[in-house]
């Protein structure tokens, strides 16, 4: 039962993430730069919702592995990356349907991000990671939701790359096959190693406790 628990915490969060996906495609189509950054804006929604009621979305929590890594700690992790995909797929193949002005502009959005070189995913991957360690671990520390409004639209606007994002942009566009299956593998590793960096760095630079 803890991991169906743990499949629908993911479900739940890959539904905010695929609403939000849907309001930054509105946005996107023809759109300027100004109502892209609205867009990306809104698409916050998702991860400040997903935090308020504590639901499972991967990349808010990779980056806490550093503080609990036990079999428990990864089967949060694995379920609700599941549950993630699961939703935002078909939720972006609903959405193809439902809402058809939707498809052009998220086929725009996945043949730019397939034309990238394979060394560029992982890397924006990564950026995408330590923002998102970064959103999470405030609101946590702080209290705070501040982190959420400015990190999420910067790494959107930046052209960094969020995997359980992209899932629903390839579903609405249509766009699923082993390319990429690929593509969003290593969206996966990036995020996994930008969720990890910072707190890892933080471990390295703690001062030692004396013996």
């Amino acid at each position: 039962m803890t991991a169906v628990r743990n499949f629908v915490s993911g479900l739940m969060a890959g539904i905010l993430v695929a609403i939000g996906g849907s309001v930054f495609i509105a946005c996107y189509g023809e759109g300027t730069i100004l109502e892209r950054a609205v867009g990306a804006f809104f698409f916050s929604v998702a991860l400040l919702c997903i935090c308020y009621k504590g639901y499972s979305l991967y990349t808010g929590k990779i980056g806490l592995m550093t503080e609990t890594h036990d079999r428990a700690a990864f089967s949060v992790l694995l379920w609700g990356l599941l549950g993630n995909a699961a939703a935002t797929v078909l939720l972006g193949l609903s959405v193809r349907y439902a809402i058809p002005n939707v498809a052009p502009a998220a086929e725009t959005i996945c043949t730019a991000k397939l034309a990238q070189d394979w060394w560029q995913v992982p890397l924006r991957g990564l950026l995408c990671g330590v923002l998102m360690y970064l959103a999470v671990s405030i609101y946590r520390e702080k209290g705070t939701a501040t982190a959420i409004l400015f990190c999420v639209p910067a790494f959107i606007l930046a052209g960094f790359e969020h995997s359980i994002a992209n899932m629903f942009y390839f579903g609405a566009a249509g766009m699923l096959n082993l390319e990429s299956v690929g593509y969003l593998a290593l969206v996966v590793l990036g995020n996994t190693a930008g969720g990890l960096l910072l707190p890892l760095l933080s471990m390295l630079g703690a001062p030692q406790k004396e013996v």
